[in-house]
Parts: C-alpha cells; sequence; structure tokens
C-alpha cells in the first residue's frame, strides 16, 4: 500500500481543517479496551469489541479498564526471588555504573544554544514532563472529529499516563513490553528521552537494570550485518562484560530506539529473515525488527519514539502500547516551566542577580495574564519547543548586556529550528531525501511570503489548498506532502483563537511567519516558472555543452566539422545569459529588502523589538471588543531576518538544515544592497523606524556593509525609544563599526539609567550634541558622565541633562566633569534638583574651566544668594556670557541685580524673566519654547505661578515705558503667556 494511501485514512486529503481535530493532548471519549487475545492482532481485537458492543456482551471487570487511569488502577508485577543473586551482581557491578556515568555525561550534555542560559539549566535543573496520553492504533488512524484548539487548551486530557506507568499491564492484565511513543516535530519526544536516561543513570529508574539507547539515525547509516551484542559493545564499550549475559540472565533490560522514521524496517519474512541468536551478524534494521517480534531477547522491553507519520511502520501485534506525547496542554504546565526558566539566577548573569530578580518575578506574573486570557501564545506553548523559544526570546530582550556577534534575533530563529530540525529527512522512504527545512522552506515559506505581501495572518483552508495542493503532480510528491501534514504541519500553523476565526490558521508565533517568508526569498525560491525553467536548461546546457565541444574539437581535427563546435559554443552563450538574468534576481531581493524595511506606513510604530516583547507578553489594558476594527498588520521584522539569514553563521546552520545560500548570492546581494539600502537610509528617518534599521545593521552582521551605513549617519534621533539593554548593545555594537564623529545624539526620554550609560560610553565620546533629558538619570550616572567628559578622547561640547534627578550629589560630579573637561560649551540643567548648594558646587570648580560658554540652571529651585553666587563666578570666567536663570525662587531685589548685569561691561548676561529692564528680553521666545516643550514634565502649579509672575512682570514694564515700539512687543508677548496660561487652566497644553 502506498504511503498517500495509508495516510488518507489519518487525515483525509480534502480537508486541511481536520487539523484542528487531531491536534494532541485534548480530552477524548473514554473507551474501553477489551482482553482478546483469541484473535490475533490489532485488527481482531479491533473486530471483537465491534462486535460484542453491537451484541451488547459485557466482559468481566478484570478484563475492562479505562484509558488514561492506568496511573491509578496499574498492577505492578511482583518480581520473582529466583535468580535475584546474579541480578544483583550484575546491577551492581562497575561495568553497569560505568556505563551510567557515561549516559549521564552524555545525554546531561546540553546544546550550544541552552548555555545562554548558563550552567545551571541542566535537563535535572530545570525540566518539565509533558502530558503523555494513552492511544491506540483505531485512534490514531481515526481521531475524534470533535477536537479543536480550545478544548485542548481548557480541558485536562482523560487517557493521561506517566512516563513510568507506560510499561504497566494493559487493559487485559498482560504485560507490556514494546511501547511505541509517538508526536509530530516539537512535543519533546528527544527530551524526554534523554530524561528517562538521566533518571535511570541517578536510581530513579528502578524499574530496568540495564537501560540501553540507540539512535535510529545513527543505525540508519549502517548496512553492514553486525550481531546485536557486537553492535551493543561497539556503541557503549563499558559493557563487554554485561553483554554475555543478555538472554542468559532474568536482566531487566529496556532498549530505547529514538527516532524510528529514519529506518526502513521491513516486518515482512520475506523481507527479514527470524533471528534469535544475539550473536547472528544481520543489518540493524533486522536487528530492530526482530528485538520488536519478540524474536530476539523477549524478555527485553522496548520503547520507540517516532513521528506519526511512520506509526504504522510497526505492525499493530508487536506493539502493547501506544502513547501520544501532548506537549504542554495545561496551560498550568506552560506556566511551571516559564516559572522555572525565566528564575534561574543564572538568567539575568552574574553581574545582576540581585537587582533583576523585580524584573524577572514581574515576567513571570506578565507572561502568567497572558496565558490565562487564552491568547494566542497559550496556543503556540502548547509545543514545549515554542516554550523554550519565548524563554529565549526574553532572555535576548531583558537580559542581554553585551551582544556578541553569535547573539541575533535571527539567531536565535535558526538554532531554534536546528534543534528541531538538525539531520531530520521528511521521508526516509523517499528517493530524494529532501531535508525537512528544505520542504517547509518551500512550501510553508511560499504561504508565509504570500501573507507578508498581502497584510495577512490569517488563512482558510482555501488559502492552504491553493499553496501546498496546488502543484502536487506525482505520487511522491503526493506522498511528501502526507507526511508532512501529519508530522510537521502543526508546529508552524495553529487554529486562530479569536472569536470568529475558529476555522482559520495562524502561524503558531506571528515572528515565525516573517522568518519563513524571508527565508523563502533569500533561498531564491520566489521564481517565475520561466525564470525556474531557464534556470533547469542553463544547468543542462552547461554541462553537456562543455563536454560535447571537447569531443568534437577532437574529431574536428580529422574530420571537416569545424561548424559543429562553433554550434557548441554559441550554446554556452545561454548559461552566460541566465547567469546576468540571476544577478537581476540578487538586484529584486535587495529591492525587496530595502522597500519592506523603509515602508512609510510603518514610519510610527513601535520598534521591532517592542513589537516583539508585546506580541509575548501582550499589552496591558482593556480587552479589544470583538467588533471593533483590528489595526493594520505589520510585518516589520520580515527584512531584518532578510539581512539576518545572510549573515556568515546563519547561512552555516542553514546549510545544516539542507537550505543551500552561497557565499557568491550573498556577496551579490549586499552589493545590490548598498544602492538601495543605505540610500533610503540617508531620507532621515523616525527614531522607531531608525532603531529598527540599527537593528537590521546588527543582524546583517556584515562590518564593512555596516560600517559604509553608518558613515552616512551624522546624527542620530532615537528620542522616546526606549532604550533597553538590548537596544543599547546594539547601537553600541553598530556604532563600534565606525570612528567617525557624530554632529548629535539625541536620546532624551529613553529609560536611560547607569548601565546604559556604561553600554554606550565608546558612542557617547564620539558625540559633539548628546541629549540626554528626562532619563532619570541620579548621581550614580552623573559620576558615569563625569568619566566621559573627562576623557581624553571625548568631543561633547553640547550636553543636555535636562529634567534628571541630578542633585547635589551628582551636581558633585559634575562639577569635577567641568574642571577638567576640555570641550564642552553649552551645559544644560534645568530642573535637576540642584538647590542652591548644588549650584554653589557647580560654580566653585567653574573657575577651572576654560571653554564653557552658556550654563542652564533654570528650575532649580535658587534663592537670590545662589544665582548671584553663580553670576559672580561668572563674571571673572573666561568664556562664559550666558547663564539662563529663570523659574528659579528670587525676589525682586534680585532680579534688580541680574538685571543691572550688561554683556559690554559684565561680561555675561543672566536670563531670568522676560524683561530686560524697560524692554523685552531677546530670549522671551527661548524662554517660552522651554516651557511649552518641558510642561509636560514639571509641576503644572508650580508653572503656572511662575508664568503669572512673568505676566504681572510684563505688565510692570510696559507702563513704564513711553516707547510705543516696546509697548506693542510687551503686549505680543502679554498675549502669549495669557494663552498659554489659559491652555494650562484648561488642561490642553
Amino acid at each position: 500500500m502506498s504511503r498517500a494511501m495509508q495516510c488518507q485514512s489519518c487525515l483525509p486529503w480534502g480537508s486541511w481543517t481536520q487539523l484542528h481535530r487531531s491536534l494532541p493532548g485534548s480530552r477524548g471519549t473514554r473507551s474501553m479496551y477489551l482482553c482478546a487475545a483469541s484473535v490475533p492482532g490489532a485488527a481482531g481485537s479491533y473486530l471483537l469489541r465491534k462486535i460484542l458492543r453491537a451484541s451488547g456482551i459485557s466482559l468481566p471487570r478484570g478484563c475492562v479498564r479505562y484509558q488514561g487511569r492506568s496511573q491509578e488502577h496499574s498492577v505492578q508485577p511482583s518480581s520473582s526471588r529466583h535468580g535475584l543473586s546474579p541480578l544483583r551482581n550484575v546491577a551492581s557491578s562497575d561495568a553497569i555504573k560505568k556505563h551510567q556515568k557515561s549516559l549521564s555525561a552524555w545525554f546531561s550534555h546540553q546544546p550550544n544554544e541552552e548555555r545562554q542560559f548558563g550552567p545551571s539549566f541542566s535537563l535535572d535543573a530545570v525540566h518539565v514532563d509533558p502530558v503523555i496520553r494513552e492511544s491506540s492504533l483505531e485512534e490514531i488512524l481515526k481521531p475524534s472529529p470533535d477536537l479543536t484548539i480550545q478544548n485542548q487548551l481548557q480541558q485536562p486530557c482523560s487517557q493521561v499516563i506517566s512516563l513510568q506507568n507506560l510499561f504497566d499491564v494493559d487493559a487485559c492484565g498482560r504485560q507490556v513490553k514494546n511501547v511505541v511513543l509517538y508526536g509530530t516535530v516539537g512535543t519533546g519526544k528527544s527530551t524526554l528521552i534523554k530524561k528517562m536516561v538521566v533518571d535511570w543513570c541517578h536510581g530513579r529508574l528502578p524499574r530496568f537494570e540495564l537501560v540501553i539507547p540507540f539512535s535510529c539515525e545513527d543505525l540508519s547509516h549502517s548496512h553492514a550485518p553486525i550481531s546485536l551484542r557486537r553492535l551493543i559493545t561497539k556503541k557503549y564499550q563499558h559493557l563487554r562484560d554485561v553483554v554475555p549475559m543478555l538472554g542468559a540472565s532474568n536482566l531487566k533490560v529496556l532498549f530505547i530506539l529514538n527516532g524510528l522514521e529514519r529506518l526502513n524496517l521491513d516486518f515482512r519474512l520475506a523481507g527479514t529473515e527470524l533471528c534469535c541468536d544475539p550473536n547472528e551478524p544481520v543489518p540493524p534494521s533486522a536487528i530492530v525488527v526482530n528485538l520488536l517480534r519478540k524474536y530476539l531477547l523477549p524478555e527485553a522491553s522496548i520503547i520507540v519514539t517516532t513521528r506519526p507519520s511512520a506509526v504504522r511502520r510497526i505492525p499493530g501485534k508487536y506493539v502493547g502500547r501506544y502513547a501520544e506525547i501532548c506537549g504542554f496542554s495545561d496551560t498550568n504546565l506552560q506556566k511551571l516551566y516559564f516559572q522555572m526558566r525565566l528564575s534561574q539566577p543564572s538568567c539575568t548573569g552574574e553581574d545582576s542577580v540581585g537587582s533583576s530578580s523585580g524584573e524577572q518575578e514581574n515576567l513571570v506574573e506578565m507572561l502568567s495574564r497572558n496565558l490565562e486570557r487564552h491568547n494566542q501564545i497559550a496556543a503556540a506553548c502548547f509545543l514545549p519547543s515554542y516554550c523554550w523559544l519565548v524563554c529565549t526570546t526574553l532572555h535576548f530582550l531583558y537580559f542581554t548586556r553585551t551582544v556578541p556577534p553569535s547573539q541575533t534575533l535571527t539567531g536565535i530563529y535558526t538554532s531554534f529550528l536546528r534543534l528541531n530540525f538538525s539531520g531530520e529527512v521528511l521521508d526516509s522512504t523517499d528517493p530524494t531525501n529532501i531535508s525537512m527545512m528544505k520542504y517547509v522552506a518551500k512550501m510553508v515559506g511560499k504561504l508565509a511570503y504570500e501573507g507578508v505581501m498581502s497584510r495577512k495572518t490569517c488563512f482558510s483552508e482555501d488559502d492552504l489548498q491553493q499553496c501546498f495542493e496546488v502543484e502536487m503532480k506525482t505520487e511522491s510528491e503526493l506522498n511528501l506532502l502526507e507526511v508532512f501534514r501529519s508530522d510537521v504541519f502543526r508546529f508552524f500553523l495553529t487554529p486562530c483563537v479569536q472569536p470568529g476565526k475558529e476555522h482559520t490558521f495562524v502561524f503558531t508565533i506571528p515572528a515565525m511567519q516573517e522568518y519563513l517568508a524571508a527565508l523563502y526569498v533569500v533561498l531564491g525560491e520566489k521564481k517565475t516558472l520561466a525564470q525556474r525553467v531557464g534556470k533547469e536548461l542553463s544547468e543542462i546546457i552547461g554541462k553537456v555543452s562543455e563536454d560535447v565541444a571537447v569531443v568534437l574539437s577532437i574529431i574536428s581535427k580529422v574530420l571537416p566539422l569545424r561548424f559543429l563546435p562553433v554550434f557548441f559554443n554559441l550554446l554556452k552563450i545561454f548559461p552566460r545569459y541566465f547567469s546576468r538574468l540571476s544577478g537581476k534576481d540578487r538586484d529584486a531581493i535587495a529591492h525587496t529588502m530595502a522597500e519592506e524595511l523603509f515602508k512609510e506606513e510603518d514610519y510610527y510604530n513601535d520598534d521591532v523589538l517592542d513589537q516583539i516583547n508585546s506580541s509575548i507578553l501582550g499589552v496591558e489594558g482593556p480587552m479589544r471588543h470583538p467588533d471593533e476594527a483590528p489595526d493594520d498588520e505589520v510585518f516589520e521584522l520580515f527584512p531584518i531576518f532578510m539581512g539576518g539569514i545572510l549573515s556568515r553563521r546563519n547561512r552555516a546552520i542553514l546549510e545544516q538544515l539542507g537550505c543551500s545560500i552561497k557565499n557568491l548570492a550573498a556577496f551579490e546581494i549586499a552589493k545590490a544592497m548598498k544602492k538601495t539600502v543605505i540610500r533610503n537610509s540617508r531620507k532621515g528617518l523616525p527614531p522607531s523606524e531608525l532603531m529598527d534599521y540599527l537593528f537590521f545593521l546588527h543582524e546583517f552582521q556584515n562590518e564593512r556593509f555596516t560600517a559604509e551605513a553608518i558613515r552616512s549617519l551624522r546624527t542620530v534621533n532615537l528620542s522616546s525609544v526606549k532604550m533597553t539593554p538590548l537596544k543599547c548593545s546594539v547601537l553600541a555594537s553598530v556604532m563600534g563599526t565606525t570612528c567617525h564623529e557624530v554632529e548629535e545624539l539625541n536620546l532624551t526620554s529613553c529609560n536611560l539609567d547607569t548601565s546604559s550609560l556604561k553600554i554606550l560610553f565608546p558612542v557617547l565620546l564620539r558625540c559633539k550634541a548628546l541629549h540626554l533629558q528626562l532619563n532619570s538619570l541620579g548621581p550614580d550616572a552623573c559620576k558615569e558622565i563625569r568619566d566621559l567628559l573627562l576623557h581624553d578622547k571625548c568631543v561633547v561640547s553640547n550636553l543636555r541633562l535636562a529634567n534628571n534627578p541630578v542633585g547635589e550629589q551628582g551636581a558633585q560630579y559634575l562639577a569635577e566633569a567641568l574642571a577638567g573637561n576640555h570641550s564642552l560649551t553649552h551645559l544644560s540643567l534645568l530642573h535637576t534638583a540642584l538647590g542652591d548648594r548644588g549650584a554653589e558646587v557647580i560654580a566653585q570648580d567653574l573657575a577651572k574651566n576654560q571653554h564653557l560658554q552658556e550654563l542652564n540652571l533654570g528650575y532649580n529651585s535658587l534663592t537670590d544668594a545662589g544665582a548671584l553666587h553663580v553670576v559672580e563666578v561668572a563674571k571673572k570666567h573666561a568664556t562664559l556670557d550666558k547663564v539662563h536663570l529663570y523659574f528659579n525662587d528670587i525676589s525682586e531685589d534680585g532680579k534688580r541685580a541680574l538685571h543691572s548685569l550688561r554683556m559690554d561691561r559684565d561680561g555675561v548676561r543672566a536670563l531670568v524673566f522676560l524683561t530686560a529692564g524697560t524692554d523685552v528680553s531677546d530670549y522671551w521666545s527661548n524662554i517660552l519654547n522651554v516651557v511649552q516643550r518641558n510642561l509636560p514634565f514639571w509641576d503644572r502649579e508650580r508653572v503656572r505661578q511662575h508664568l503669572a509672575l512673568i505676566l504681572q512682570d510684563l505688565e510692570s514694564s510696559r507702563r513704564q515705558t513711553a516707547n510705543p515700539w516696546r509697548k506693542a512687543k510687551f503686549l505680543r508677548v502679554e498675549n502669549e503667556v495669557k494663552k498659554m496660561l489659559g491652555k494650562l487652566q484648561h488642561g490642553t497644553l
């Protein structure tokens, strides 16, 4: 029977919606297993049950068991005392102890992707067992029609069985020897087996005295005959003394066969002969078949892990129990996993364990609330693999203090796919041996790309059929599609949980759609029919023409056939011409990247890192009403992933997954990008889009390209972008590719703190104008700023620290910086809580500075004494000619003293009020603009009082002058102040 015909009974060909119902983990009907030992095979058992139900015949109580109750009603086999002494000798032997130690070291080893969480994230430290549901072959072939994603997430499984109970007696009281543990990609099969082995090594699985795991992928690469005993000693040398006792004693052995889908097994006697001798050399597949037949070592227990499409490769009569890994179908398991992962001390790094514990708890709390809403993320985290991805992404977003080249968002997603698809072939029985990831990039990538282009995240059954089935022409293609549907589809697409969209599918994680769309484009899968035919023809003609031309060139020396080599040389022109057309494809990829990266309709969205954060943790606030129009879909990660996939490291990983991107192709795309991406970036971008552009350059990991792009950025405006440690690290990394001076860096209202300044230190040194207003920078941050200004490479000339809690202690650090700095000309300390004492501290070291030209001490609660002391020092300063003192607690006497200052006589001008004697101050508009810009962050009542005093001063000065021109100027300024007061009182300012 063909694979397509086999799978049709499992997943009906015409309906993608059936995948709603076949998702594991939801409550099933409580069917009964009946004792049917007299009827051979699973088919006989099923037939007997059907006949008995129709006849209304009931069976004895001992032969009936409800599925899922094995944990409560299982009967433990009594251990016989016969032969116990030799068993103890074997179990306590050095050989098995060495075997346990070796297995523990091997299976406890974590991949590189896990190490970013720190050494404490071992398999023992952080592990949550997924839900395992007892199943049957009939249920596998005929999934229940009433299963949906909703009851998976809300209702408990009624057939749950624990890992320790998989080998309990079955419903008829027979001892189970063979267990098939199956699950789709990402449900945690391999991790569960690793945990099972580690548990046995540590004495937590006492049922078995010896565990021998085999990788079916490893076995599939060997076809030479080998005996079972030789195979075991070849893989595990420590068992040389134990192997002779296999089959000769009552040693309780468990064989683990992981990834059975990699083996082509033939259970027919004509295909695989019977073999009961563990010393007889046979092919590895024959060893597996005879172990499962119970013809070889019949007393041994066997657990097989496989994907759903390969379950039927083992005849039902050889399987004692089917068990399905359902992942984290209970949201409480998801919460437990996140709690354990995100609460690890090493998650935040060694330097910030104490300071970040509150942030860790907050993350866990926000994530839990989002899961409780039954949001789409709960459906995603149904798969343990996606729980890992969520934790890794949060670790990247929140706990990254420095960004090594390997630490990119694209790298996380690429590594995530390697963890799940490395070495995986879609169907080992198919002659093409296409890698699973290559098939996904081709098929699912097309769907993802079409969704991005049409701004679409929900896909109907018609969309899936149009994308997946329209080009199916051969039996092989049909078989591959069926395997994909049963094993892989649910890893990438899941039913939508939004009301009214229950019959549509969405990508499990929104960013995965953009990643696969980017991979689809970069791999060159987006081709027209003419391009595909042209490529195939060019390859064929290129190979044939070279060989034929050589042969004919030899013949032409004997025979007068010189026209034939000329003819075949003409054929060579076609591949060359096509190579030029393929160069056009590279330009198209670069154009697509630039067009998507600089879309004007996306200019005022949050930056992509904030978007990812919101998609995981949700948006705090009231839920959207179902009838409310949804926001437009945003796909700003798509071009960033395109750049990230082109990085050398990600291309190397994708090569392992069967998705090859040649160096020449990456070089040509980068070359084409210089004409498009860099040119578009010079137009001037809003802060959030500029942050996205910087993140794109970081993901691209091309230092030469990044340096050329950064040299064109003379002004960097990131105001109001929440600069997390990750964003600061990205900014420092990208800007660090060049050494050019930056004219202006605007980091106003960016949530900066002391650690942010430390990360950005190399960048801040090169900035002439540095805007750090509204960042809650206190004394500790001022200490970093002092070190910055005293650095011999500092070029900062204009520093704005307005609206930061600098205080007296911070003023002390800034005063030390002023004394030794040689570049600063403008310093703004507006509204920094200095007070008189802070102003005096600044004034004490002001004389040591020889370059400062302007000092703003407005809104700092200065009294007459503090203000006059600063002005007295300013008079003696060589270059300081302007001091801002408005909105301070200065009396009328102090005001008159400050008004008496003259630039030509005293060398300094104090800006206190909007008047200058009987005239309007030349700086009145500057003062009002400062007030208007900072009003949202100031005490409005205090501002209202100051504006009232300013208005009284204006009216008084106007009455004192007889000049009509000056009176008109006074009236104009008075009107501006009155407008501001009116808006302030009505709350519209």
